[in-house]
Order: structure tokens, then C-alpha cells, then sequence
């Protein structure tokens, strides 16, 4: 029977890390965050009365199997005419399936067959969700987008409405999972919005699954400033209260001057890796050269990182 890997974030680096994880013979679910509120998304969210279909429509071309043009055509981001300037096809064609079937979640599974999606694609919750931050100094931030914009220290984050429902589906695919990998992607308004749905932590902590944390490479702006690797999985332990995480993956090799000096101008810095506070939270670190540079931007390697994941099940393509 083949392994189950359940996969939870949002952004750009889980959809690099599912495209090497749809490679090898494992079965795999994506959950992913409905708490985005800017750009297209954001539109959509706020005149349909949808959540925000962003993130889900990169994780279903991450794991889609369809021909590059097609690819393409999800992805195609209008950038003229009234009302379609900014809007990606993909986000359009999910707001639509939606009113079609009346549910996000069905939209989403009537897509993925279109697509071929390899594995299974749930949002965190069936409706949007508003996520919040406490700030150091008391304040407050509300909206996903606008929380690193505030450039202050986060105390913590939190979701309204308060009566928030997971999908049955998605407790179903942690409880079952042999595997389950956090991240790669923004600290706090990637991965911990999925996180603060009520039942997500219960159904991990229940489950018997090997649990991963894949860290950021470089930290983020008004988010993760000056944050060591500990300092990531201590705010996930926090919120989660609970030893949610097992295994923490890190890059340890040299970035090139280049890059960081790219990513300096971001007000971005490569994450110190402070092992023995790690050990301290009693968890387990896998370290390799786990990071690709493009064009002066940094890329988990799916690859690698997909091959570290799976030794955890001793597992071999």
C-alpha cells in the first residue's frame, strides 16, 4: 500500500515541494490556507463571497498533470480590461466552478479532474477565514496582507469568525497519514492559519504520522525578522500547544554573496541554524544543501527535499 503524505501551507514553496513529491509513489493531500486577502484573491473573496482561491489554484498546477500550454493558461494573469485586470484565469475558473457546484470544495475536486491533479487538493476551512495579529506593542493587524506591512514583532495570530469548521475530508487525510510536512512558506500567514483551525491539531496529534517542519530559508519582513531556526518552531509549538513537531528540515549550505545581498535589499537574512536550542525543543535536525539559486532567487530543490521527507518512511523512488 502506498504511503500517505499530507502536505499544509500555502505560497510558492509548497508548490515547489509538491512538484518533486508528485514523482515518487506516494499518495499525497495538499491543505491548504483560505486566509488571503490581497490581489485577485482578495477581490474574488470579497465580491463572491468565496474564499480566496490563490493558493489552492497554485497547489492544483503544482500537482496537475496536463500539458505545459494548459499549465500556462491556468496561470495566465490578465494585465488589462475593466474588472479583469489582475485576475488570473485560475482563480476565475475556481470562483466559477464554485457557483456552479455551490461549493469551494467541490469546485476544487471537479477542477483537479480537468487537470489531472496527482493527489488530493483541500482548503483548511469551506469558507474564508480573516486572519489577525497581536503585535508585541499591543496593537492590533487584520487581514493577511497587511500583517508584515505593520513592521512589528508579532506576539501571535489568530482567525475570526470564531466558529470556524474543518472539512471532514481534511481531518480524515491527517488522522490516515503516514506522513505530515509543514511548510515550506510564510511562518505566519501561511502555515499557522491552517494550524488555528479548530480539529487540524487534534487530527495530527492523533494520527500516527512521522510529523516535518521544512524552515525557511531566508527570513521574512515584518514577520520573521531576525528569527533563528528555533525561533520559527518555537512560535509553531506555541500556537499549536503541542509537540507538533518531530523532524525539522534546514539548509545549511553557504549562500553565494549575490544572493543575499539581493535579498538584503528585501530587508531578508539567511536563518541561522541554533542547534542546541532545537535539541531543547526536542526535535530532530536534518540538515543538507537543501536550496537552488536562480536568477539571484533561492528555490527549495524539490528534489532533495522531497528525498530527505521520504527517508523518513524509508521510502526510495
Amino acid at each position: 500500500m502506498r504511503k500517505k503524505v499530507v502536505v499544509i501551507g500555502g505560497g510558492t514553496g509548497l508548490s515547489v515541494i509538491l512538484k518533486g513529491l508528485k514523482t515518487y509513489p506516494v499518495d499525497i493531500t495538499a491543505i491548504v490556507t483560505v486566509a488571503d486577502d490581497g490581489g485577485s484573491s482578495g477581490i474574488l473573496r470579497k465580491e463572491l463571497d468565496i474564499p480566496p482561491p490563490g493558493d489552492v489554484r497554485n497547489v492544483l498546477v503544482a500537482l496537475a498533470e496536463v500539458e505545459p500550454l494548459v499549465e500556462e493558461l491556468f496561470q495566465h494573469r490578465f494585465a488589462s480590461g475593466d474588472g479583469l485586470n489582475g485576475h488570473s484565469l485560475g482563480n476565475l475558473l475556481l470562483a466559477g466552478m464554485t457557483s456552479i457546484t455551490g461549493d469551494f470544495q467541490k469546485g476544487i475536486a471537479t477542477l483537479s479532474r480537468v487537470l489531472n491533479v496527482r493527489g488530493n487538493v483541500l482548503p483548511a476551512a469551506n469558507k474564508s477565514i480573516i486572519l489577525h495579529a497581536e503585535m508585541e506593542d499591543g496593537t492590533h493587524v487584520s487581514g493577511e496582507s497587511k500583517i508584515p506591512l505593520a513592521e512589528k514583532k508579532i506576539k501571535r495570530v489568530y482567525l475570526t469568525p470564531e466558529e470556524i469548521s474543518p472539512l471532514a475530508e481534511t481531518l480524515h487525510a491527517l488522522k490516515t497519514a503516514d506522513l505530515i510536512v509543514l511548510g515550506p512558506g510564510s511562518l505566519y500567514t501561511s502555515i499557522l492559519p491552517n494550524l488555528l483551525v479548530p480539529g487540524i491539531v487534534e487530527a495530527i496529534m492523533t494520527s500516527n504520522a512521522k510529523r516535518a517542519y521544512i524552515c525557511n530559508v531566508m527570513t521574512q519582513a515584518g514577520e520573521t525578522d531576525h528569527y533563528a531556526v528555533s525561533d520559527h518552531v518555537q512560535a509553531i509549538l506555541t500556537h499549536c500547544q503541542s509537540q507538533i513537531v518531530q523532524h525539522v528540515l534546514v539548509n545549511h549550505q553557504q549562500l553565494t554573496e549575490t544572493a543575499l545581498s539581493r535579498y538584503r535589499m528585501e530587508k531578508a537574512e539567511q536563518v541561522v541554524i541554533d542547534e542546541q536550542k532545537l535539541k531543547e525543543l526536542g526535535v530532530s535536525i536534518i540538515k543538507d544543501q537543501f536550496v537552488v539559486e536562480s536568477d539571484y532567487k533561492l528555490r527549495h530543490d524539490a528534489k532533495r527535499v522531497s528525498e530527505a521527507l521520504l527517508s523518513l518512511l524509508d521510502l526510495e523512488k
